[in-house]
This record gives C-alpha cells, structure tokens and sequence, in this order.
C-alpha cells in the first residue's frame, strides 16, 4: 500500500484494513529527506519549515535526519513520518529508501557525505564538490551561501532572518513566516502546568536563561550583570524569577548566580526536552541568542534577547519579544573568542533590560485575560521590530 502510514512489518495503529477505504489513508508518491544535523538551537527553528516542505510536496513520505543529541526534540513535531540520526543504524534504515528528494541546511562535510550515501534524484540547500568544499546545490542557495562567505553581508547588508534564508535556499515557495512548530506533549503540558503554578505561587513568571553553547561563551552575560538585573526584578511584588539552563556547567552558573537570592533553579539535568517543560512554564524569558531563546519561540513566550557577537536580524521574535543589543562598536563579529579588555556582555544597558520587561510582562497579562493590545507606543511596531 503506497499510504504513509504502512510499515508492511506490523498491523497499522490507526486501522486493522489496510485498503485505499481507510479513513486514514493518505497517498505515497515522493520520498523526501531533510538533513539538518545541529546546531541545537537552528534545529528547533528549522521545525518553521516543516509546513513549507509539506505544501511542496503534499503526497511524501517525509524523514528528517539529525543529531542524536537533538532527535527527542523533533519526534513531536508534525508533518515528520519519521526521524532519524547518523547513526550506524539509521543509516541502514536510510538506505532501504530510493529517496527522490532531498532538501540539506547544513553547510559540512558530513551532511553532504550523507547525501551522497542516499543518493537523491534532487538536491536542494548545499552539497559539496569533487574535492570537499562546500558549495550551493541549487540556484536559490546562492544568496545564502554568499553571505556565510562575507562579513559585510552577514552583519552590515543582510536584513534578512535566518528562517528566511534557509526557506528560500531550499526552493519552498513564497517565504509565508511560519512559525516554529515544537508542540509538547499531553503529559508536558501538565507538568509545564505545575511548574508554573509552583514556581511563580500565583504571579508572574519570568524565566533567565543562564546558559548557552560553548562555541560562542561571549553569548553568555556574566554573574554580575545577571545578579543585578534579578536584584533589580525582585523589587517588584508581582512576579517570580526562575533560571534555566540545561547541564552540569549551568547548573554551577545558576548556583553561582542564584546565591542568597529568593529565585528557583529549574531542573537542568532532565534532557532538552524537559527544558522545554520548564520554558513552557514561564511568562516572559530572556536570554542570549542560544538554544533557550529559540525554545522560548517555539513555545510563543514573550522573548527578550540581547546580542553580542550575533546577528540580531538573523532571528524572528514573531512579534512577542524584545531584541537588546550590546553596545559594543564591533558587534556582531561571530568570533569564538576574544581578548577585548571590555566585553560586549560588559556593554548591555540595564536599564533597557528592565524596560523591556516591562514590557514583556504587560504582554503576557494582556494575553492571559484576553485584554485588548496595552497602550504603549512601542506596540504600535511588531515586537520583531523593537530593538534597544
């Protein structure tokens, strides 16, 4: 039966007849494979994309590949038949498919070594050439691929997103600003529930992420300035404070942080996707441009981001957020260390942290009771658009 949901090992879940009768029959014509292996954070926001690939090819059988560390995060994402990993034993399972298309966002070696394994009739997004180099596969990957080549396009030309970029390389059509879409599940949900209610004891909840991936630490603000900003948030009697992080080394910084302070440490030893939990939980959270920020999107909070290093056109708030920027005269650089005697986290503006959450805070009541939009000027623009 050519219908996405025969396996022809087991009986089906959803109907003991296999026939083209089935309520539940829906029709196989391609096989269609999306290969983005990390970086954690980019793999939540490629989930955007996913109804993208479905307008475009309706009748497929559709298998995203992936990192193992970031599979569990996808396996509740709809649209996806399946999710797989470069591991040696999904790799067979991959093979066992003459796949038709496939669409690829990472620019590596690996990625494209997978392609090569899988052979596709089409490429969409990047491949490599004879001798490794990473190149465009398809014409619409150009724009792209030229702005990963040249500073004075990622940071000073490009107004563009990321989401955007990634949408309109892979060829899906008229760029519609689909949101992420990283749904949690029914027993998540309940449990985002009763972290919410025992964390913020009946007022707001203001989620800190402390933590973000090793690559870029100046990502990351420092104790100091963290301190001072929830010293600050503290004065306030109609909210609580919770820090989230995922790991060991997190889970140090937010002691280190949390230090005879009256805040929560959410669980950060669960795995990714009790992080989601725990985001989900939260009224407004702020963090830098890593993993927790784009969770924070998936799961539609209202985001206060502050840039350093990073580009802040590269990301979407989707009109719920806040973008802070540092300062510093040479941000963004993407650079993975630095020796500056004054760095660009040293340069952020409290005071504009504070007004942002205020603005944040508003956001979610007004949410929350269903109150028509707060009178603020800064409203009158998309939150997207909203930089300090």
């Amino acid at each position: 039966m050519n219908c996405r949901h025969f396996s022809g090992y087991k009986p089906c879940a959803l109907n003991d007849s296999c026939d083209s009768a089935c309520p539940h029959f829906q029709e196989v014509r391609e096989s269609v494979v999306f290969i983005h292996l990390g970086a954690l954070g980019s793999v939540v926001r490629s989930t955007a994309l996913i109804q993208a690939l479905r307008t475009k090819h309706p009748f497929a059988k559709l298998t995203w590949v992936t990192d193992p560390i970031a599979a569990p995060l996808l396996l509740s994402v709809p649209g996806l038949d399946a999710v797989r990993t470069v591991s040696e034993r999904d790799l067979l399972r991959l093979r066992s498919t003459q796949w038709d298309f496939a669409y690829v966002v990472d620019k590596c070696q690996v990625a494209s070594g997978l392609v090569a394994e899988l052979n596709p009739r089409e490429i969409f997004g990047f491949c490599t050439d004879r001798y490794g180099a990473v190149i465009p596969a398809n014409l619409e990957a150009v724009e792209l691929y030229q702005i990963g080549l040249n500073n004075e396009l990622k940071f000073k030309i490009n107004r563009k997103s990321e989401l955007q970029l990634i949408h309109e390389a892979l060829a899906l059509g008229t760029y519609l600003r689909n949101e992420y879409s990283l749904p949690l599940w029914a027993s998540e949900e309940g449990e985002a529930e009763c972290r919410k209610k025992k964390w913020s004891q009946g007022r707001s909840l203001v989620g800190i992420n402390v933590g973000c991936s090793g690559a870029i630490s100046a990502k990351k603000l420092s104790v100091d300035f963290t301190r001072a900003m929830i010293g600050e948030l503290l004065l306030r009697q109609d909210l609580r404070v919770v820090l989230l992080g995922g790991g060991i080394e997190d889970e140090r910084l937010a002691k280190a942080i949390a230090r005879d302070l009256p805040i929560e440490i959410s669980p950060m030893n669960g795995g990714l996707r009790d992080g989601l939990v725990s985001v989900r939980a939260c009224d407004v959270v702020f963090s830098g441009d890593s993993l927790g920020m784009h969770m924070a999107i998936s799961q539609k909070k209202f985001v206060i981001a502050w840039f350093g290093p990073t580009c802040e056109q590269e990301i979407d708030l989707f009109q719920r957020g806040v973008k802070v920027l540092s300062r510093a005269s040479c941000a963004p650089c993407w650079k993975r260390s630095c020796d500056k005697e004054v760095m660009c986290y040293d340069q952020v503006s409290l005071s504009e942290v504070l007004e942002a959450f205020n603005l944040g805070l508003e956001w979610s009541r007004s949410q929350r009771f269903h109150s028509p939009e707060p009178e603020f000027s800064l409203f009158k623009r998309p939150f997207s658009e909203i930089s300090f």
